[in-house]
């Protein structure tokens, strides 16, 4: 059974920062790319930063230099790690696992809320 596990998310003051964690079960890891996407109330679910098994990363116009992917395969976790954060940002975020490169499946976990105000 496939897991995305995410933790992290909270309330933060703007200009403030957050790590989300995902920790992975059920797949082989290292053929997945893994990324975070978020949705705010009333628009569509966007992408955040993906990471492939290669290590290449591609980050949304909005938060280039403030948020990092990253993953760790000793714990089948990617990390992302949020910083300078603005309440723009406030939305649930999703953790993503896409094996598709290699006809594996595509699966999401539950959402974590990040919440940026004063």
């Amino acid at each position: 059974q496939v897991q995305l596990a995410e933790s992290g998310g909270g309330l933060v003051q703007p200009g403030g920062s957050l790590r989300l964690s995902c920790a992975a079960s059920g797949i082989i890891y290292r053929l997945y790319t893994m990324g975070w996407y978020r949705q705010a109330p009333g628009k569509q679910r966007e992408l955040v930063a993906r990471i492939t098994s290669a290590g290449s990363t591609n980050y949304a116009d909005s938060v280039k230099g403030r948020f990092t992917i990253s993953r760790e395969y000793a714990k089948n976790t990617v990390y992302l790690q949020m910083n300078t954060l603005k309440p723009e940002d406030t939305a649930v975020y999703y953790c993503n696992a896409d094996g598709t490169s290699y006809r594996r499946g595509d699966y999401w976990g539950q959402g974590t809320q990040v919440t940026v105000s004063s």
